[in-house]
C-alpha cells in the first residue's frame, strides 16, 4: 500500500518562506516520478513541479520558475518543495502525487497519470 504524507504547510506572510515534505512509503516503482499540484477554493487542482525518478528531471508550471524549487531525497524516500517569495495568489492546498507512468517526461503535468496521492497540506499567504 503506497501513502504518501505531507507536512510544512501553514500561515506565511507574502514575501515569505515555506518548504513542504511529502514522505513517501510502500512504492517501488522504477518510471514515473513525483509531483505537487494544488488548489485553491474555488479553483481547479493545477501542476506546480514535478521530479522523475530516472535521471531527476525536473518540471515546473511556467507561471512558477523562479520561486519554487523540488528536490528529493532519495535515501528519505522524500520529495520536497521550496516555495520562495510567496504571494497571496499562492494560498491553496497543496498535494504531492506519485506514478509510475512510463512515459512521464511527456505527461508530467497531468493529474490523471498520478497513482496515488497525500491528503493534503494547507499554506496561507498573508498580504
Amino acid at each position: 500500500q503506497v501513502q504518501l504524507v505531507e507536512s510544512g504547510g501553514g500561515l506565511v506572510q507574502a514575501g515569505g518562506s515555506l518548504r513542504l515534505s511529502c514522505a513517501a512509503s510502500g512504492h517501488s516503482f522504477s518510471s514515473g516520478g513525483m509531483a505537487w499540484f494544488r488548489q485553491a477554493p474555488g479553483k481547479e487542482r493545477e501542476f506546480v513541479a514535478a521530479i522523475s525518478w530516472s535521471g531527476g528531471n525536473t518540471y515546473y508550471a511556467d507561471s512558477l520558475k523562479g520561486r519554487f524549487t523540488i528536490s528529493r531525497d532519495n535515501a528519505k524516500n522524500t520529495v520536497y518543495l521550496q516555495m520562495n517569495s510567496l504571494k497571496s495568489e499562492d494560498t491553496a492546498v497543496y498535494y504531492c502525487a506519485v506514478s509510475s507512468y512510463a512515459y512521464y517526461s511527456a505527461r508530467y503535468y497531468r493529474a490523471s497519470i498520478y497513482d496515488y496521492w497525500g491528503q493534503g497540506t494547507q499554506v496561507t499567504v498573508s498580504s
